[in-house]
């Protein structure tokens, strides 16, 4: 087998991870306290690991932190987005490519991912979004311990942590046939489910610990006035911390003074005018005139045409919007049968979203 030479390990440390540690995820929330608790365990006897959770929900940070907690911290954690690589890319990106494999290739041939996280960690990113083939590929490395770049003879050994995290509900993937069962029961050895924003109970703690990250010396308490701070304790977060921390960017930008007031918080998370829809605000919070109806989190399809109405139906801002990538956004408008508005105009399409 071939051995790894030195420039292997120069250019891992490359992707060193510099996430939070374990004890900086959650507060008091004893659902995340649980999470981390169960991952800890995973993590030391270095099972394979899948991380689930809706959009924004931090499932990438967990994943640094794990990696920063384990045995092999020393090494590179190297991550993968399943769903932003091309699909006729994605296999030299993982698996690398020998010298002269193909028309256009390096004439030094390529590291894929998998090679350049050995005695690391590999995380691998929206996992459903993998391509079938690339699937069949990845059980076999993961069932050999060893891969083949393409157009190379010889396998090389790997040793690596795997950790995957995918929004998606990936059994229904494989009851549908397009995700492999066998590589499904392969990387989730131990499941981790991560909770959405708006079921933990430290929301306060992840509110300041994103204020004190942006604005140094800022507390919710001090620096936020009582009725924004009811909107930001209060808000649904459909887009979970990531949504989270853009209102606090953009409220620490326009604020005029020492105090963010509820009219620096953008219209995505006041009542009424944006998906950031209000729960269970107390009286003294509420507009006067405002309907006490109770509000359901909106669908998933639901936030994506809010997001193309809001960009214009730009793609790629739509896609920055909900926190994915250009080519996941398509693969959705298709599954929700959402015509691109270049085949029907934005009117029609929100006359029939409402």
């Amino acid at each position: 087998m071939t051995a790894h030479d030195p420039s292997d390990r120069a250019r891992a440390d490359s992707s060193r991870s510099s996430g939070l540690p374990l004890s900086r995820l959650c507060g008091d929330d004893p659902t995340m306290l649980a999470t981390l608790s169960r991952a800890r365990l995973l993590i030391d006897r270095q099972l394979p690991i899948l991380i689930l959770g809706e959009t924004g929900t931090g499932k990438e940070y967990l994943a640094r932190a794990l990696h920063d907690y384990s045995h092999r911290r020393q090494a590179a954690m190297v991550s993968v987005n399943c769903g932003s690589i091309p699909e006729n890319l994605i296999e030299s990106e993982l698996f690398g490519y020998a010298r002269g494999a193909f028309s256009g290739a390096l004439s030094t041939g390529m590291k894929g991912k998998v090679v350049l996280a050995h005695r690391g960690t590999l995380f691998l990113d929206e996992i459903g979004d993998m391509p079938a083939a690339q699937q069949t590929r990845l059980l076999r490395v993961l069932s050999e311990r060893e891969v083949t770049p393409i157009g190379s003879a010889e396998p090389i050994a790997v040793d690596l942590q795997l950790i995957c995290a995918t929004h998606q509900n990936i059994e229904s993937h494989v009851e549908a046939g397009t995700f492999r069962e066998d590589l499904y029961y392969r990387i989730a050895v131990g499941i981790v489910n991560l909770p959405p924003v708006r079921e933990r109970q430290d929301r306060a703690w992840l509110l300041q610990s994103i204020l004190e990250s942006e604005a140094p010396g800022m507390t919710l308490d001090a620096n936020v006035d009582s009725e924004a701070r009811e909107i930001l304790l209060h808000c649904t977060w459909p887009g979970n911390l990531r949504q989270m921390r853009a209102a606090i960017q953009y409220a620490c930008a326009v604020r005029t003074g020492e105090l963010i007031r509820a009219g620096d918080l953008p219209a995505n998370v006041q009542p009424g005018k944006g998906v950031g829809v209000r729960i269970g605000l107390s009286h003294s919070a509420r507009h006067a005139d405002a309907p006490r109806i109770p509000v359901a989190p909106p669908s998933e399809r639901d936030n994506i045409l809010r997001a193309l109405s809001a960009s214009r139906w730009n793609i790629s801002a739509a896609s920055r919007e909900l926190g994915i990538c250009r080519a996941s956004l398509y693969r959705k408008l298709r599954r929700f049968r959402i015509p691109h508005v270049r085949d029907l105009g934005s009117d029609m399409l929100m006359a029939d979203h409402g």
